[in-house]
């Protein structure tokens, strides 16, 4: 006699694995490199620091 397969739970494997190959092929088409985030962060926080250098008004005053 044959196994019983729940065909719910076979129908939902199914589309979490091509959920996940989704999200692979996504990561690897649209994703960053570390060394991508790590300038990006370098530059907002050069632009950061040059935006404080220039404040007319210190943040003591109210």
């Amino acid at each position: 006699m044959a196994d019983i397969i729940n065909l719910n739970k076979h129908r939902k494997q199914k589309e979490r694995a091509e959920a996940e190959r989704l999200a692979a092929d996504n990561r690897v088409r649209f994703g960053r490199s570390k060394a991508e985030r790590q300038k990006d962060a370098a530059e907002t926080e050069a632009a950061k620091h040059r935006l404080d250098q220039l404040r007319l008004e210190s943040d003591d005053e109210s």
